[in-house]
């Protein structure tokens, strides 16, 4: 087992490298890119000592869909061993950004759930990121728990957990819920962009005003498996039938705060604070179309206007296609990681320091603002938090310190539930 001086070194040495060879590898970035820096923003001394020390916990990357659509989900048609331009992640990079654990999203489009292929598409994702992990088992080990996070990090290994991005994967069955769990799973998104039977969306018309009957019983079921009840992407009164509901805290593993942009992805001040009182976090995400309050209003049909396109085109490239030319004609201001710490700053003034993290959705997204371009620029959070006069200890619970809080409830709730009623839903 690695000193935990020998891996420090290691990683200031992987650092400098990857700052080196991606100026070199920007060059061949495609012509319909994003773009993007060759280079994170520079750090002092003190906070790259303190970001080599964070245990960092992200909520939401989803490099697996990337790896399907682009790469026909094989993983022999792209080596994450090496920096990629074409991604916002891979293994040099994770490890200068001093990435500790990871969850993975198993997301398939919401449109199979008409399609009847949600499970189907969602275990193959599942297969997809567990591959990932046995390909590169110097890096990556699949965690199941809040101890497996913290033993793997000690290790120098990449913690790599598994949330399903939308309730559309369970094709209305609580069996399946049981299924994912066994197989690794440890939150699910309980919508995506879609309003579900039982789950009102975001940025889909109702059907429930919030969670019907056979939602709750899902919430329930997911507490007592000890899985994480995740609110991003759902609707406000989604959001509070969950809350209602859950006994165990509750996570957005990626949004961000209304507050300061009001995209209706995003968590508003009246739900925080219950989520707050209730223990969750939510992580905070990076995408510029939810973070910085100039770009909302060209972003707010983006669910919608994907929604057509996929009924019209039903074929992944052309509906991608679409959406970057959609995209072109309704330009973003990309803004700066000042705009994802802004969101933080919120949280913590209206909530407590012990209710927010980080959501990244690297590779989910097709722009975040610049300081954020990849997984190797955390520092640069680091940073800008010790200039906003954050304490160490403050950051290392944002980096990672309230997720865990919250995930070891779950467990303890998971085995209360089992303990007064064995056989209850």
């Amino acid at each position: 087992m690695p000193s935990t001086l020998t891996t420090h070194i290691h990683r200031s040495a992987v650092a400098i490298l990857v700052a080196i060879l991606l100026a070199a590898l920007a060059p061949t970035a495609s012509a319909d890119e994003a773009p993007r820096a060759t280079a994170c923003p520079p750090i002092s001394p003190e906070a790259a000592a303190l970001h080599r020390s964070l245990l960092l916990i992200d909520g939401h990357n989803d490099l697996p869909w990337k790896v399907r659509s682009k790469y026909q989900g094989d993983w022999r048609k792209v080596d994450i061993a090496q920096l990629q331009a074409k991604l916002q992640t891979d293994i040099p990079r994770l490890r200068a950004g001093n990435v500790g654990a990871q969850f993975w999203a198993a997301y398939v489009p919401a449109e199979t759930d008409r399609t009847g292929t949600a499970l189907r598409d969602t275990l193959d994702q599942i297969a997809l990121i567990k591959q990932m992990i046995e390909r590169w088992p110097d890096t990556f080990a699949l965690a199941l728990s809040a101890d497996d996070i913290e033993r793997l990090h000690k290790e120098g290994k990449i913690a790599s957990l598994i949330g399903v991005e939308g309730g559309h994967a369970i094709q209305n069955s609580l069996a399946v819920l049981d299924q994912l769990y066994g197989l690794g799973v440890r939150y699910m998104t309980l919508t995506h962009s879609d309003t579900l039977a039982w789950a009102d969306a975001a940025t889909d018309d109702p059907r429930s005003g919030g969670l019907n009957e056979f939602g709750r019983d899902v919430v329930r079921r997911m507490n007592r498996l000890g899985m994480l009840v995740d609110i991003s992407h759902v609707a406000p009164d989604t959001m509070f039938d969950a809350l209602e509901t859950s006994r165990a805290p509750i996570i957005a593993s990626h949004s961000s705060a209304r507050a300061v942009a009001d995209h209706p992805r995003n968590v508003p001040d009246d739900v925080l604070k219950q989520l707050a009182k209730q223990g969750g976090v939510v992580m905070i995400n990076f995408y510029s179309g939810f973070v910085v309050p100039e770009s909302i209003e060209s972003r707010r049909e983006m669910f919608a206007v994907k929604r057509k396109l996929r009924a019209e085109l039903q074929d992944e490239a052309k509906l991608e296609a679409a959406m970057n030319q959609w995209e072109r004609e309704h330009p973003v201001i990309r803004g700066t990681l000042k705009n994802v710490v802004d969101h933080i700053d919120h949280v913590v003034r209206t909530v407590g320091i012990d209710h927010v993290g980080i959501g990244s959705d690297f590779d989910g997204v097709s722009m975040t603002p610049a300081g954020l371009d990849d997984v190797s620029c955390y520092p640069a959070i680091t940073q800008e938090l010790l200039s906003r006069g954050y304490s160490a200890g403050d950051i290392r619970k944002i980096a990672g310190e309230n997720f865990l809080r919250v995930m070891r409830r779950a467990e303890a709730v998971a085995k209360e539930l089992a303990a007064e009623s064995p056989r209850g839903k």
